[in-house]
């Protein structure tokens, strides 16, 4: 029987507890904590100290942290937000975004830079809801007309993206019909369950006994929610989908159907966060520093030289799209709003893993792309937030 090491997940583990451990000795670092994650897994993985490589148990846990980082960012999305003027003017930056998107991807792929210029191109109109509507709270903005805004625009990039993703780059289905098909069916399945699970709620009976039970050893929300988390993704597999789309909409079902959750369970929502930001999304950022192409990255100065160009790229597709906002921010807002728009890290890794496991991004690109997404992190939400204070301070 082959031997099971937990010393490399021990490393990782360590890497990820000193990330906020560090940002929360030193406040004045305004730094998200992914992006420290990141820095340390490349700095443990095998191209820097190579302490760490990516073995079994880290893989596992690093699929269950994407998992639960997509369930988590299901449960962000304000729908009761996706109405009216807000969402046209949001659906429409959408549109815009993905065309220049898809256009910089051309470019990119008769340059010689890509190979897959739609793929590129989903990545590229992506924002990081997970990251943005954090900064929004520290910042006191999420409640506000501007707050929401942004957060809608987010959230359609976020739900738009992933299907995509789904649609175009899943590898079982061949043709766009044939995924079409397959797409309908997976979302009759999701709103039946999510129609299952609401009737559930009503249930007196079976209301009174999840109250019992959810603050009990049984922790029973807690494994209903992991439950539906595991089914999606599994059937979601089998249809040839991408099971970031399962993981997902199993988060936006809990949202959907979890109406009451301040009167009765009001700890549920912190649980299910503790359980994923405090275990197990951790390790899938840090992994992925683990998995960073550091050499091919500075193999040459085509590779390195991807890098600006990609955030360029970033702040062109996301940021000149929130022009169309201007009929309800400011100057000053519509400038934060693109910044804040053309943050994104997280559906860049997801993306560009798929695209290297199905030979659609070369590695090199693939890690000029993650480091854009990290100066993205780096640069984009501070200056949003300096602008923000400032107009204020006027």
């Amino acid at each position: 029987m082959r031997t099971i090491s937990f010393g490399g997940l021990a490393i990782v583990a360590a890497a990820a507890l000193a990330a906020p451990l560090a940002l929360g000795l030193f406040p004045r670092i305004r730094l998200p904590a992914i992006v420290l994650e990141i820095v340390l897994g490349i700095v443990i993985g095998p191209h820097v100290l190579s302490w760490v490589s990516i073995d079994t148990p880290i893989r596992v846990m690093s699929l269950l942290g994407l998992a639960f980082l997509l369930l988590l960012s299901g449960l962000e999305v304000e729908y009761d937000r996706f109405r009216g003027r807000l969402l046209r003017l949001t659906a429409l930056g959408y549109a815009i975004s993905f065309g220049l998107a898809l256009l910089i991807g051309l470019g990119l792929h008769a340059s010689g830079l890509v190979k897959s210029p739609l793929l590129v191109g989903i990545a590229l109109s992506a924002t990081s809801l997970g990251i943005v509507i954090p900064v929004l709270k520290d910042a006191g903005q999420v409640g506000t007309p501007f707050g929401q805004l942004v957060v809608a625009g987010a959230s359609i990039a976020e739900i738009a993206t992933i299907v995509l993703l789904s649609l175009f780059f899943s590898g079982e289905a061949s043709g766009i019909g044939a995924k079409l098909v397959l797409l309908g069916l997976f979302g009759l399945f999701v709103i039946a369950v999510g129609v299952a699970v609401f009737g559930a709620e009503q249930s007196m009976r079976i209301s009174a006994t999840l109250l019992r039970l959810q603050d009990t050893t049984a922790e029973i929300r807690i494994r209903g929610s992991f439950l539906l988390l595991a089914l999606f993704v599994v059937l979601a597999e089998r249809l040839g989908l991408e099971a970031i789309l399962g993981a997902f909409l199993a988060g936006a079902i809990v949202k959907l159907v979890d109406r009451d959750r301040t009167m009765t369970h009001p700890q549920f929502r912190q649980k299910l966060e503790a359980v994923g930001y405090g275990v197990f999304v951790p390790v899938f950022f840090v992994a992925t520093g683990v998995r960073f192409e550091l050499d091919a990255l500075f193999a040459n100065a085509t590779n390195l030289a991807r890098v600006p160009i990609f955030l360029a790229a970033l702040l062109v597709a996301r940021g000149l799209p929130a022009l169309v906002y201007k009929s309800l921010t400011t100057r000053t807002q519509t400038l934060a709003a693109a910044l804040l728009q053309a943050t994104s890290l997280s559906f860049l890794v997801v993306a560009g893993q798929i695209g290297v496991q199905l030979d659609l991004i070369r590695p090199a690109a693939y890690a000029a792309l993650v480091a854009a997404g990290l100066l993205s992190v780096l640069l984009f939400p501070l200056t949003a937030l300096t602008l923000l204070r400032d107009a204020e301070a006027l």
